[in-house]
């Protein structure tokens, strides 16, 4: 099938998604679904090119496995904080700020939509790979392994510390969260250079630098640390501002003496 088609069709079963999502969060009032359907629709993505792809059996049949295993992962921790909690702070402030509008709403839902289609186009690239198994793919299993290892880790720490009530408007810095304000996001960010080595020998590789580098954009600057780090503040003040100080940002390294 057609690359291009390919990515059609993605995107209109996306859209569907999202306007069911849309639907769904309107009696609710918690718009944190749309977390989790992003995430099981990229991870669905990569199942779904690994059925279309024209590749060689290997690259699709690692891309399935892992791109499916991350997104059903993410899918099920998100939906057990969207079930279990109110509705996320950012979303919470998109919502008094729109005044409540559900036209708005619909259309952040379906920008999601559309960027699950930006995200999966480094499973495109592998699905085409006609390589057979080597040592790039070994190293791509190696770094998902690591990855997605540490992002369980930490979004299991951070659960773990907000479970505890006597911990409500205290910052977490038990494990990886005293080496990183955000080792989870990092994580997320390692795990997509799993498919830059998976795709080595496509003829569209290059199409797989698209998760690293835009997922960092996105991280740093747009939907992920700015976000983060407003509402943290809002919440959590001076404790917050000193964790600023203290601990790094996004890459995991020692924090500086004057921790509290």
């Amino acid at each position: 099938m057609n690359a291009w088609i390919q990515l059609l069709v993605l995107w209109l079963l996306a859209a569907l998604m999202m306007s069911l999502g849309w639907l769904w969060q309107r009696p609710r009032s918690n718009a944190g679904i749309v977390d989790a359907l992003w995430a099981g629709g990229v991870g669905g993505s990569a199942v779904l090119f690994a059925l279309l792809g024209d590749g060689g059996l290997w690259p699709r049949v690692i891309l399935a496995m892992l791109g499916g295993l991350w997104g059903t992962r993410l899918t099920a921790h998100l939906w057990q904080r969207v079930r279990g909690e109110p509705e996320d702070g950012r979303y919470q402030n998109l919502r008094a700020h729109w005044h409540g509008s559900q036209f708005k709403f619909f259309l952040f839902f379906q920008f999601q939509a559309v960027l699950i289609v930006l995200f999966s186009l480094p499973f495109l690239a592998v699905a085409r790979n006609p390589q057979g198994f080597g040592p790039w793919m070994l190293i791509g299993i190696a770094i998902w392994l690591v990855s997605v290892i540490g992002e369980s880790i930490a979004d299991q720490q951070l659960a773990r510390f907000r479970a505890n009530p006597a911990n409500h408007g205290r910052t977490c810095r038990a494990g990886l969260w005293r080496y990183s304000r955000h080792p989870n996001y990092f994580f997320e960010w390692v795990h997509w250079f799993a498919y830059v080595c998976i795709a080595i020998g496509s003829p569209i590789a290059w199409l797989t630098w698209a998760g690293p580098l835009v997922m960092y954009v996105f991280l740093r600057w747009i939907s992920g640390i700015p976000y983060t780090e407003t509402q943290a503040l809002r919440s959590r003040g001076d404790d917050y501002r000193a964790y600023q100080r203290s601990t790094s940002m996004l890459i995991p390294w020692f924090p500086k003496r004057s921790e509290p």
